[in-house]
């Protein structure tokens, strides 16, 4: 049986040798090796060999960019309003030596860090504010961790505000805020509607009386250029009355026709006169009636042709 023992023992001290001489070292990953006690080197990825009780894996770290997420916290605005914020950021390892031997717990370190800064960050803006000043709350943490963690040998790239929650009784105040917003945005469109549609309605009416205008300048327009030209056409036709009464006038026995016509319209019109009235008005000197007549008569009488 001692046979066996030997050849075991010596079997599990060598797998003990080499669990404690060969490491194998990932992909994007830094092993921090000590030797007695004290820094040795860095070991980067692929088949490493460590010397058996004197050297050890003192730390592990990824070179890989890592995110971790800020617990929640209760920060103060600047108007005095609690507001809880949690946020996520994002750090790479630059210098695994640094991130062994720089700090005790460079997450830990970095966390409290965030949280630190962001409740400064908040103190200096009001609530209103806050609510749009996320990539300002970012940018304001990322730039106080860059500082501090050179020396731990990490390098944070970004912080993203994840929520920011207000308590209930403001939450209730901002939804009657958008409600009433909403109303007013509403009101005032429908007014704004209103306006448009009257000044749609005054335009209307205004064309319409000017259209209606138009036509009515038109239509006497019209009226005018009709009367000028019926005046015009009686005018005429008058003149060349007058006139062909003043050639029969000059002619032989014109003067004579023209008493003849005088009697029988002055005959006529005594005639009517008494047709029309039962009353008669009878001139005060008959004789001139009677001349009038008289003379018609005597012109009738010359002007009629002798029957031979």
């Amino acid at each position: 049986m001692s046979a066996y023992f030997i050849p075991l023992a010596l079997l599990i001290c060598a797998i003990v040798f080499i669990a404690r001489t060969v490491r194998i070292v990932p992909q994007q990953s830094v092993f921090i090796i000590e030797r007695l006690g004290r820094y040795h080197d860095q070991y980067h990825a692929g088949l490493r060999i460590l010397v058996p009780f004197i050297d050890r894996v003192a730390y592990r770290h990824t070179l890989k960019e890592v995110p971790m997420d800020v617990a929640p916290q209760v920060c103060i605005t600047k108007d005095n309003t609690q507001v809880e914020i949690d946020g996520i950021l994002y750090y790479q390892v630059q210098d695994p030596r640094l991130a062994s031997y720089g700090t005790e717990n460079f997450e830990f370190a970095i966390e409290q860090l965030a949280k630190t800064t962001l409740r400064s960050e908040t103190g200096k803006l009001e609530l209103d504010k806050l609510l749009q000043a996320r990539d300002e709350l970012n940018k304001a943490v990322v730039s106080a961790l860059d500082e501090a963690s050179e020396s731990w040998g990490v390098k944070v790239l970004r912080y993203e505000v994840k929520d920011i929650v207000p308590p209930q009784s403001i939450l209730n105040a901002m939804q009657l805020q958008i409600t009433a917003e909403r109303e007013k945005r509403a009101r005032i469109a429908q007014s704004e509607g209103k306006r448009q549609e009257e000044i749609n309605l005054a335009e209307g009416s205004q064309k319409s009386a000017v259209m209606r205008s138009e036509g009515d300048r038109e239509a006497a327009i019209n009226r005018a250029k009709g009367e000028a030209q019926s005046v015009l056409l009686v005018a005429e036709a008058t003149a060349a009355a007058i006139t062909r009464v003043a050639e029969a006038i000059n002619q032989q026995g014109g003067d004579k026709a023209v008493q003849l016509k005088v009697a029988e319209q002055a005959v006529a019109a005594y005639g009517n006169l008494a047709k029309s009235s039962t009353t008669l008005v009878v001139p005060s000197d008959l004789s001139n009636v009677a001349g009038l007549i008289s003379s018609a008569m005597s012109v009738l009488n010359t002007s009629r042709p002798k029957v031979g």
